[in-house]
C-alpha cells in the first residue's frame, strides 16, 4: 500500500487554517437572551453550585466533569522527537484531544505543564482534579512517567492513565490473544521476548503477566541485552521487577525457541536469522514507529508461518492506540470510575479480540476495499470499525463495576449500548471509508483546471495522500509558477502535466469528437478548437480514451458550462439519465438532495430516476436508502398542480419495483423529524429520510446553499451520477479540500 507523504508546508497550513489549532469550544445551552445569561451565570448558576458543595457527586449531573478528560504532558518524550518541552508538545496534545472526541465522543482539553520535576507535575495535576472525569498522561519520559502515574493514581479519585504505557499494552494484548488462538498456544506456556524496556514495553509485559504469562517465560531486553537477575548496568526498579534467572545475555540468544516477540525498540533491531530461530508459528509484534524492528515482508520471507503485527497503517494488524484509550475512558467515565484498573484493561483487550473474530460489517469491507476475515492478517479490529463504540466501553464498564471501581453503576446495559450507538457521528466514518476506498483504487485522476492554485493544491494532496496519480491539464511553465507561489515548488516534478501540445493522442481525440458532433453543426475547425483549447473537453477526451480513470473539473467555470462541455464527449444529460446528487453533512446527520445539477424541471418519471440515483449514492456511502419526495404538501393536502408530480413519482417507483424505502409527497419536517412522521402511521418510511427528492433544480440549489450558509453544513457535491465514466464537477467557490473530496468520490466510482 502507498505510504502517505506530508510536507512541512502542508502540515503547517493544516494547523493554521481555517483557525490556528485543531479544535474550539462551543456552548451546549442557548446564550441569546438575558434570561439565558441569568440561568447560565448569575444568579441561576448559584443553585447547582450550592447543590454540588453539599453533594460533590452531583458535579457529574450539573457540570461537564463526567465527560471531560485532560490530556496532560510536559513534552519530555514527544512522539519520536524527544524532549521538545511543554509548548512544543501542544500540537500533539491537541491532536490527542480530538481523537477522544472523534472516536468516543469524549470531550477533552489539552494541558501542557512547564516542568520536568515529578513533584511539581503531580501537585499541579492533583490540584486540577475537581475539573475532570479522567486524566490521560502523554509523552512523559521514563522513568519519571512511572513515578508520576503511580503517585497520581494513589492520590486522585478519578482515572489516571498513561497512554504511552497502557494503550499500547492493551492493543498488544488483544492481538496476542487472537494470535495464540490461531496458533493453538496458551499464554501460560509461551516463551515471550520483549525488546525495549521503556514505558510501553514494561506496561506490555506487566499486562501479559497479569493475564497469565509466567514470569520465568518472559525475557526482557534493552540496549544492553537481557535483563537478568544480578545485572547492575543500566538498571532501575522497574526493569529489576522483570529480571529473570537465565544464562541468556543477548537478544539473539533470547530469540532462540521464542514463541512471541514484542518490540517497542528501534528499526532493524530484529534480523531474519533471529526470526528463523524462533519456535514454529512465531508471533512477531514489531511495534517500533515509524519503522518496525523487522518488516512483515522480511519476516515472511524466512518464516511464512509467522503472524506479524506492526504500528503501521500500511501493513495488516496495526497496533493502534486509538483502538483503546477512547473506549477505555468512555466506559470509565460512564460509570464515574475512581480508576482504570488491570481488570478494565484486560476486559478492553478481550472485547477487541472477540470483535476481530466476528464477521466484519459490509461498510468496513467497503471502506477498506477488501474483505477482512479473522486470520493471520486480521487479528486486531480496524480503527474505523463502527462496532467499537458500542462493544468496548460496555466491557470496560462491566469490569469496572465488578471490581468496585464504579461510583455509579449502569443498571440497564442494553439501553447503555443503544445510547453509545447514538453518540457517534456517522459522517466521519463515511468520509474515512471513501478515502480508504480511494486509496485502494489508486486511480489516475485528471484535474482539468491546472491554471487554478486550488486545483493544483488538491492535485498535490491527492498524490501525496497516497490516493493515486494526479494528471494536471495545463501548461508546464504556468503550473510551475503557480505551485511555487503556493509554496509547493517541490511538487513540480511529482505531478504529470498534460495538454494538447504534449499529447500524442490529439488526432485520435479529434476524430472521436468529430464523429460525435459532426451532425450537430460542428466543423473540423470547431472540433480542433474544442479538443485543443478547451480544457474541459480535452480532459473529458482523455478520460473517454482510458488515459485517466476519473475527472474533476468545474472550479473555474459555472457547473452548467462545465457540464455542457462534458456532454460533447459523454452522454451526461437528463435524457440519458444523468443526475446530480449533493450530500449535506450537519450535526452528525447526512442527507442527500437531488437533482442539484442536471434536471431543470423534472417530471414524475425523472423524479423516480433521481430517487434511484440517490439510492445508488447512499449505498456507496454505506447508508440504507430512505427516499422522501418533498414538497409544501403532505400526501395530497393542500392540493396543488405544482405538487402533483411529487404525488405521482412514488407510484412510478412502485411500478419499477424499487428495492429501497420511498414515500411522498411530504414536507421536509415530516421527512426528517420522527415526531412529525408519527402523525402519518401509514408512511412506508421506517425512519427519517436520508434522500430528499425536490421538485426542481432551483429548489435543490436554494436548499443546499441555505443549509451551507445559515447552518454551516458541510457540502459534498453535486455528485454526478449515471455517466459511463467517473466525472465530478466542483463548484466555483470550492476550497482545495472540497476539490480533493470530489476527486475521492470520482476515484470511488460513485456515479
Amino acid at each position: 500500500m502507498t505510504r502517505i507523504r506530508i510536507t512541512d508546508e502542508e502540515a503547517l497550513a493544516f494547523h493554521l487554517e481555517p483557525t490556528p489549532g485543531k479544535f474550539e469550544i462551543r456552548p451546549t445551552v442557548p446564550m441569546t437572551t438575558q434570561r439565558d445569561l441569568s440561568l447560565a451565570y448569575s444568579p441561576g448558576v448559584a443553585v447547582p453550585c450550592k447543590v454540588i458543595a453539599k453533594d460533590p457527586e452531583t458535579a457529574y449531573d450539573y457540570t461537564n466533569k463526567g465527560n471531560l478528560v485532560a490530556v496532560i504532558s510536559n513534552g519530555t518524550a514527544v512522539l519520536g522527537l524527544g524532549n521538545l518541552g511543554a509548548l512544543g508538545s501542544k500540537p500533539v496534545m491537541e491532536g490527542k484531544s480530538i481523537l477522544f472526541k472523534r472516536f468516543a465522543d469524549v470531550n477533552s482539553i489539552d494541558i501542557e505543564l512547564d516542568t520536568e520535576d515529578p513533584d511539581a507535575f503531580c501537585q499541579a495535576v492533583k490540584l486540577m482534579g475537581p475539573t475532570f472525569g479522567g486524566i490521560n498522561l502523554e509523552d512523559i519520559k521514563a522513568p519519571e512517567c512511572f513515578i508520576i502515574e503511580q503517585r497520581l493514581k494513589e492520590e486522585m479519585d478519578i482515572p489516571v492513565f498513561h497512554d504511552d504505557q497502557h494503550g499500547t499494552a492493551v492493543i498488544c494484548a488483544a492481538g496476542l490473544i487472537n494470535a495464540l488462538h490461531i496458533t493453538g498456544k496458551k499464554i501460560e506456556d509461551v516463551k515471550i521476548v520483549l525488546n525495549g524496556a521503556g514505558a510501553a514495553g514494561i506496561a506490555c509485559i506487566e499486562l501479559l503477566k497479569s493475564m497469565g504469562a509466567r514470569h520465568e517465560n518472559c525475557i526482557t531486553c534493552d540496549t544492553k541485552g537481557v535483563i537478568y537477575q544480578g545485572r547492575t548496568d543500566g538498571m532501575n526498579q522497574w526493569k529489576s521487577a522483570h529480571a529473570v534467572k537465565t544464562e541468556l545475555r543477548t537478544l539473539e540468544e533470547a530469540m532462540v525457541g521464542a514463541d512471541v516477540f514484542l518490540g517497542v525498540s528501534a528499526k532493524g533491531a530484529v534480523t531474519q536469522q533471529m526470526v528463523m530461530d524462533m519456535a514454529p508459528n512465531p508471533v512477531i509484534f514489531a511495534m517500533a514507529n515509524p519503522d518496525p524492528e523487522i518488516t512483515p515482508e522480511q519476516a515472511h520471507e524466512v518464516r511464512p508461518d509467522a503472524i506479524v503485527a506492526t504500528g503501521r497503517s500500511d501493513y495488516p494488524n496495526q497496533v493502534n492506540n486509538v483502538l483503546g484509550f477512547p473506549y477505555l475512558f468512555r466506559g470509565a467515565l460512564d460509570i464515574h470510575a475512581r480508576a482504570i484498573n488491570d481488570e478494565m484493561k484486560i476486559a478492553c483487550a478481550q472485547a477487541l479480540a472477540r470483535l476481530a473474530r466476528e464477521d466484519v460489517p459490509d461498510e468496513v469491507a467497503l471502506a477498506y476495499g477488501k474483505n477482512l476475515t479473522f486470520g493471520r492478517d486480521y487479528i486486531i479490529p480496524t480503527p474505523f470499525d463502527p462496532r467499537l463504540i458500542h462493544r468496548i466501553p460496555p466491557a470496560v464498564a462491566r469490569a469496572g463495576m465488578d471490581t468496585g471501581a464504579a461510583r455509579r453503576p449502569i443498571i440497564d446495559m442494553e439501553a447503555y449500548e443503544l445510547s453509545l450507538k447514538a453518540r457517534m457521528d456517522p459522517t466521519a466514518s463515511i468520509l474515512r471509508g471513501l478515502n480508504a476506498r480511494a486509496r485502494a483504487a489508486q486511480s489516475r485522476m485528471i484535474f482539468a483546471e491546472g491554471d487554478d492554485p486550488r486545483v493544483l493544491r488538491a492535485a498535490v494532496m491527492y498524490q501525496r495522500s497516497g490516493l493515486g496519480t494526479a494528471l494536471v491539464v495545463g501548461r508546464e511553465d504556468d503550473v510551475k509558477k503557480k505551485l511555487e507561489a503556493a509554496g509547493l515548488a517541490d511538487a513540480v516534478g511529482e505531478l504529470e502535466i498534460v495538454n494538447a501540445a504534449n499529447t500524442a493522442h490529439l488526432a485520435t481525440y479529434k476524430e472521436f469528437l468529430y464523429n460525435r458532433l459532426n451532425r450537430k453543426g460542428y466543423d473540423a475547425q470547431d472540433i480542433h478548437r474544442l479538443a485543443a483549447r478547451d480544457r474541459h473537453v480535452f480532459a473529458s477526451l482523455m478520460l473517454a480514451h482510458g488515459h485517466g480513470d476519473g475527472l474533476v473539473t468545474g472550479a473555474t467555470r459555472k457547473s452548467a458550462h462545465a457540464l455542457e462541455r462534458i456532454c460533447h464527449v459523454f452522454d451526461a444529460d437528463a435524457s440519458h439519465g444523468a443526475v446530480g446528487i449533493t450530500a449535506l453533512l450537519h450535526k452528525g446527520r447526512i442527507v442527500l438532495i437531488g437533482d442539484t445539477l442536471v434536471h431543470e424541471w423534472p417530471e414524475a418519471e425523472d423524479l423516480a430516476t433521481i430517487a434511484e440515483r440517490g439510492a445508488q449514492v447512499a449505498r456507496h456511502m454505506g447508508l440504507e436508502p430512505r427516499v422522501a419526495f418533498v414538497s409544501f404538501s403532505n400526501f395530497g393536502y393542500p392540493m396543488s398542480e405544482r405538487a402533483e408530480k411529487m404525488h405521482r413519482a412514488p407510484a412510478v417507483l412502485e411500478k419499477r419495483g424499487a428495492d429501497f424505502e420511498f414515500e411522498g409527497e411530504m414536507t421536509v419536517d415530516v421527512a426528517l423529524n420522527p415526531q412529525a412522521q408519527a402523525a402519518y402511521p401509514f408512511s412506508r418510511l421506517t425512519g427519517p429520510a436520508n434522500i430528499l427528492v425536490v421538485p426542481a433544480r432551483h429548489s435543490a440549489s436554494i436548499s443546499v446553499k441555505l443549509m451551507q450558509e445559515m447552518a454551516g453544513a458541510t457540502v459534498i457535491g453535486p455528485i454526478l451520477v449515471g455517466v459511463d465514466k467517473p466525472i465530478q464537477i466542483a463548484s466555483t467557490v470550492s476550497t482545495a479540500n472540497d476539490i480533493l473530496n470530489m476527486a475521492v468520490l470520482a476515484s470511488c466510482k460513485i456515479g
